[in-house]
């Protein structure tokens, strides 16, 4: 039987939020024990806002080809859609290597971004099978 690249592809990008979502929980779960999580930032609000406005940017393109990845199945978008798992695989692990180079190093995190990585990489190879189906 013939796999459901879409729906692996689907599953992956879910997967993928999850993940996303539960590294910066990790983050924040230290307020739940009277602990803070402030950073001191030298920052201007308006370069905070451009951090912000790409890290919704970042979290909404996976939303995106999700719902087009259910939609579409044609070589041009397949090909797109590959060019960005191979694109949100390069940030991961340059995330990856940032935690490590965060002081302390906080080993959940490294952990999560590497699964973080892993199922990219498992994304890439899936987008990469589906693009050579079409």
């Amino acid at each position: 039987m013939k796999p459901d690249r879409p729906l692996q592809i689907i599953s992956l990008w879910s997967s993928f939020l999850l993940g996303i979502l539960f590294h910066t929980q990790l983050g924040l779960m230290p307020l739940f024990h009277g602990r803070t999580v402030v950073v001191e930032s030298q920052q201007t609000d308006q370069i905070l806002g451009g951090i912000f406005w790409g890290m919704l940017i970042f979290f909404a393109i996976p939303m995106l080809l999700i719902a087009m990845t259910a939609e579409r199945r044609d070589r041009p978008y397949r090909r797109w859609h590959f060019g960005f798992t191979v694109l949100y695989s390069v940030l991961n692990f340059s995330h990856l290597l940032a935690d490590i180079a965060v002081q302390p190093v906080v080993a959940h995190q490294i952990f999560l971004m590497g699964l973080l990585f892993a199922i990219g990489l498992k994304l890439n190879q899936v987008a990469w099978a589906w693009l050579r189906e079409a």
